[in-house]
């Protein structure tokens, strides 16, 4: 969870080039996932077709199956897609930041975000919108991806933790690690969130559950300020950006102390 993979000068070399059929069928995938996303801008996800896509591709209806093994795996691919290159723009605008610069780190966070999202709207909506009917995604292939932005957060509050920074007041008390008096305040935020604090992937991070709570809250405002403003929830906003900034700080306000 700490590390991001990278590639050495030994895995350059050592890597084979994918070979002329290799190459192919990656240019035909990338052309399905292509239209695909067309369809998608156009109709939504419950309108994909397979069919369709094929069509616009010049194949024929059965060929398309030789890349694609259903509807819902075609939407898993769009999904996967989506939230690789979310990931990709948020954890560069994170990383860029100082690690000690709390604030900073969750601003970049949210602008990335939603600079992403404007720019990606039909793909925030797929993972981020309204569930697709009778579409439901793998576990295995979408978790990892879909996790990877939230992960930054997570190590956000880690390290606000160590800095003694991290917001955890509101529940009269500090949470018990095994409440057993389910009426008490402070056994609250366990009963919340504990489900996330038990996962084995953040069995190294070091964040008290009422802290978690704050940063599940800071994130759910920071998708519905984005939300919000993608689909014009609130009507005509002269200086939308300017709000989203606001929201921005309000969400820091949840999750972080002054600095001292």
């Amino acid at each position: 969870m700490w590390q991001r993979g990278r590639v050495t000068d030994d895995d350059a070399q050592t890597s084979p080039a994918p070979g002329k059929r290799a190459r192919q069928r990656l240019e035909i995938e990338a052309g399905i996932l292509r239209v695909a996303r067309e369809h998608l801008a156009r109709q939504g996800p419950a309108g994909l077709s397979l069919r369709a896509v094929a069509r616009d591709l010049g194949m024929v209806s059965s060929g398309i199956y030789r890349y694609v093994e259903s509807r819902d795996d075609l939407l898993t691919r769009l999904i996967v897609d989506a939230y690789t290159s979310l990931a990709h723009d948020v954890l560069a605008a994170h990383d860029a930041v100082d690690r000690d610069d709390l604030s900073g780190r969750w601003h970049a966070i949210g602008r990335a975000l939603r600079a992403w999202a404007l720019a990606h709207p039909h793909d925030f909506a797929l993972v981020y919108g309204t569930p697709v009917p009778d579409y439901v995604a793998p576990r295995e292939r979408t978790v990892e991806p879909g996790t990877a932005v939230l992960a930054a957060l997570v190590r956000l509050l880690h390290d606000a933790h160590r800095a003694r920074r991290l917001d955890t007041s509101g529940w009269g008390r500090p949470p018990r690690a095994h409440p057993d008096d389910a009426d008490a305040p402070g056994d609250l935020p366990r009963r919340a969130v504990g489900w996330i604090l038990d996962d084995p992937m953040l069995a190294e991070v070091d964040v008290p559950a009422a802290g978690l709570v704050r940063g599940v809250a800071a994130w759910t405002l920071l998708i519905g300020a984005v939300t919000g403003e993608l689909f014009h929830q609130l009507g005509p906003v002269p200086d939308p950006e300017a709000l989203f900034h606001c929201q921005l700080d309000v969400g820091e306000q949840l999750v972080l102390t002054p600095p001292p």
